[in-house]
């Protein structure tokens, strides 16, 4: 664990941020995180602090069921495609050269 990490601090950032959502998740039972928010309670819990979600506000059983939540929602999920600027053409053709 790197608590030192600009990830760590960007996680903890995002998480600030996600606030609206896991309050919605807990009171009206939604049973949805967005994949930032997921990443943020994945990267602190895993990799930075693990007891920050209590540090929050959290209880531990919250953390516990966020944690939870978001590990079985990365586990799950396709990865996602490669960014735009990392897709390269191996050869490009003259328009003309299409045109009959």
């Amino acid at each position: 664990m790197d608590a030192e990490s600009p990830s760590c601090w960007e996680a903890l950032i995002q998480i600030q941020a996600c606030t609206g959502e896991v309050i919605l998740f807990f009171l009206n039972g939604e049973t949805y995180l967005g994949d930032s928010c997921c990443h943020a309670i994945h990267t602190i819990g895993h990799q930075c602090w693990p007891n920050m979600l209590e540090t929050l506000g959290y209880t531990t059983e919250e953390g516990d069921i966020l944690q939870g939540y978001c590990d079985h929602e990365t586990a799950e999920s396709p990865p996602s495609p490669p960014p735009a600027s990392s897709v390269k053409a191996s050869k490009v053709v003259p328009v003309k050269a299409l045109l009959p």
